[in-house]
C-alpha cells in the first residue's frame, strides 16, 4: 500500500527579505541548496533546522507530535520521527553529509492549554533533543519550551535563524492552525487504498 505523497511547499518572493521564501505548515518539510528563506509559526509544534555548512545545504521541518503509537499512520511528516527522517534524507539526496549536519530547534511551547494534562510541547521538545543526541547531530542553537508561540525564519544557505516570540494575542493564529490540522488529520488518512 503506497503512502500518499504530499506536494512540497512552493517558494514565493518576499520583498521585505528581498528573496524567495518557503512558508512551512504543520506536517511539511523543505530542503535546498538555494539562498532562500524558510518560515514557519510554531505553538506546541517543533521545527528542526538542519544545515551542512561545508556543502551549503539546509532544510527545515514542522512537526505536530513526537510519534504515533505504532502502525502505518506514523509514516506522516506530522510526526517528529518521520519528519526528521524525511528532512535528513532530502538533505542527503542534495549532497549533504550526515557528519556535517548541525541542528537548530525551535518551538514546543506549552500553548495548548485546552488539552489538559497533555503537554504536547514538552513531549515534542523531549523528542527532538533525544533524536538529535541518538543520531549524533549537534544542537547548535535552540529556543524550546516556555509558554510563547514563535515565528521562525531560517536561511539554509548560511545556517542563520531568527526567532520572534509572539505575544498571546498573536499566538492565536498558530494555535488555530495546529488545532485545525489535528482535526483534519483525525479524519484524513495518509494511506491510499486501491
Amino acid at each position: 500500500m503506497p503512502i500518499s505523497k504530499k506536494k512540497l511547499p512552493q517558494p514565493h518572493f518576499d520583498f521585505k527579505l528581498n528573496k524567495e521564501v518557503v512558508k512551512l505548515q504543520p506536517g511539511e518539510y523543505y530542503a535546498t541548496q538555494k539562498d532562500i528563506a524558510m518560515m514557519t509559526t510554531l505553538g506546541s509544534c517543533v521545527s528542526c533546522c538542519l544545515f551542512d555548512a561545508k556543502n551549503k545545504i539546509g532544510g527545515m521541518n514542522h512537526f505536530l507530535l513526537p510519534a504515533e503509537d505504532g502502525g502505518l499512520l506514523s509514516a506522516s511528516a506530522r510526526y517528529g520521527a518521520y519528519a526528521m527522517e524525511l528532512l535528513v534524507n532530502a538533505l542527503l539526496k542534495l549532497g549533504a553529509e550526515k557528519k556535517n549536519l548541525i541542528a537548530k530547534a525551535f518551538g514546543g511551547g506549552h500553548v495548548l492549554t485546552a488539552i489538559k494534562g497533555a503537554n504536547i510541547g514538552r513531549r515534542n521538545v523531549e523528542f527532538i533533543q533525544r533524536y538529535l543526541q541518538e543520531e549524533n547531530i549537534p544542537l547548535d542553537k535552540a529556543d524550546l519550551g516556555g509558554t510563547h508561540a514563535r515565528k521562525i525564519c531560517f536561511f539554509p544557505f548560511t545556517g542563520q535563524a531568527l526567532v520572534k516570540k509572539l505575544p498571546p494575542v498573536a499566538a492565536e493564529e498558530p494555535l488555530q492552525e495546529e488545532v485545525a490540522y489535528q482535526k483534519k488529520m483525525r479524519v484524513k488518512q495518509d494511506i491510499e487504498l486501491f
